[in-house]
């Protein structure tokens, strides 16, 4: 109670020393606020002011001429954060020109790609998605060895530069059955070309003159990519990898160990079995929950409880559909990973706080703060109930209409009549004489 009180205390002075217009301050009031940053707040509220949280508390009085959202009986979390989409970048899985998250030609490694200049601000997968209650994403790349580099995005803006977060924010790679190929049909081979490929960075940053002149033997990659793989052997970008066999995690430790670098891993079926490892060498994981069924050989050691015994362990974990299409199916992944043993506020935070950190945003994102981006979702329920509705959803302060390209539908067809049929219908035949 008296840390709530001096959090009330500190809220009011922050408000106090703001300007007294209160035009575009947004008031969130009367719900159960999830802060991520502690304990859920009843009968909370959350003032919003130039896209940023100025107070959250309880007892805070509403700014005189505040938008004022009523949030009684309702549920109050940070947007929802999605670690594993394509958001921006498919449109159409089965049309290859509306993809650009691959590089189809790379030679198995394109780490200079990055997803940035082919997001699409218009798509209409990104409406779906922040109605569903996401408000932030990764969209990364796949394909190959080294696929290339991800970015953060908030689902809302005209252009990309209004949607960007972090660029770059993670290189991807794979290990185990995806790139046989590369390995010359083999997992070893594939793990010796990227030690290859990582040896030939250092080579390459080591005399980039003599690169230039053309003095120094071939190199296993391009000047850009070699270029690109600087920033993750200085561990400033995490080395993002795609792996799911108990043994194909331990590879890819061994190799973030011998070149220091910043692991993540990606996908995880198997990472169960190889908890403590993980936490000792303090490597987070990104699991989609709803997995059970293997789809391949690597995957045979998959359970539903996977994020339940990492977390026990140690390991941070962020939640994810690995959709794009429905990525707002996250909420359901968290949902069946409370029923299959991870703690409630655990959950929640796998889907919030936990992402923000492990992609170094936490500063910003993840968590009802003050002075952090008002990213908010308001929920009629429990949030990670399958059936409970989004109400409203701020993102950068602004509430987003809850309108996308299926409700207009839905809308449109609910009731037929001539207006909304898409060909008139025919007269009705007339009784012959």
């Amino acid at each position: 109670m008296r840390k709530r009180s001096l959090a009330a205390a500190l809220a009011a002075l922050a408000l106090a020393a703001a300007p007294a217009a209160a035009q575009g301050t947004l008031a969130i009031v009367g719900g159960k606020v999830q802060t991520m940053a502690g304990p859920a707040i009843e009968n909370g509220t959350v003032i919003i002011r130039d896209g940023r949280i100025v107070a959250v508390g309880v007892g805070i009085a509403v700014p005189a001429g505040a938008r004022t959202i009523d949030a009684r009986g309702k549920v109050v979390t940070p947007g929802f954060f999605e670690s594993s989409t394509q958001m921006g970048l498919v449109e159409v899985g089965a049309v290859d020109v509306t993809n650009d998250h691959a590089v189809s030609d790379s030679d198995h490694v394109s780490a200079a790609f990055n997803v940035r200049d082919g997001l699409n601000p218009a798509s209409i997968v990104i409406p779906v998605t922040r109605i569903g209650g996401v408000t932030t994403a990764v969209s990364r790349p796949d394909g190959g060895l080294i696929a290339g580099q991800s970015v953060i995005v908030d689902l809302t803006g005209v252009n990309v530069d209004s949607m960007l977060v972090r660029s770059p924010v993670g290189m991807y790679a794979t290990l185990g059955e995806g790139v046989h190929r590369a390995g010359g049909g083999a997992r070893a081979g594939a793990t010796q070309l990227l030690r290859e490929v990582l040896d030939d960075a250092r080579t390459y940053a080591r005399d980039r003159a003599a690169f230039d002149r053309g003095q120094m033997r071939r190199l296993s990659a391009s000047r850009l990519d070699l270029e690109a793989l600087q920033p993750v052997l200085a561990g400033r970008l995490p080395l993002v990898v795609d792996v799911n066999r108990a043994s194909d995690i331990r590879t890819a430790l061994a190799i973030a160990k011998e070149y220091g670098l910043k692991l993540v891993i990606s996908g995880g079926a198997e990472a169960w079995m190889v908890a403590d490892e993980l936490a000792r060498a303090n490597v987070p994981v990104i699991v989609k929950v709803l997995q059970d069924l293997p789809e391949t050989f690597e995957q045979l050691g998959e359970r539903y409880d996977n994020a339940a015994l990492l977390r026990r362990a140690g390991v941070k974990v962020a939640i994810t559909s690995n959709d794009t299409h429905n990525a707002r199916n996250i909420k359901q992944e968290a949902g069946n990973a409370v029923a299959n043993g991870l703690p409630y506020d655990e959950a929640l935070r796998a889907v919030t706080l936990y992402p923000a950190q492990i992609w170094g945003v936490a500063d910003r994102y993840g968590s009802l703060e003050v002075g952090k981006v008002a990213n908010v979702v308001v929920w009629g329920g429990d949030p990670l109930e399958l059936l409970t509705p989004v109400e409203h959803v701020v993102i950068h302060g602004r509430e987003v209409p809850m309108v996308s390209r299926e409700t207009q539908l839905r809308d449109r067809y609910l009731h037929l009549n001539d207006a909304t049929r898409a060909y008139p219908q025919p007269a009705a035949a007339q009784p012959q004489q």
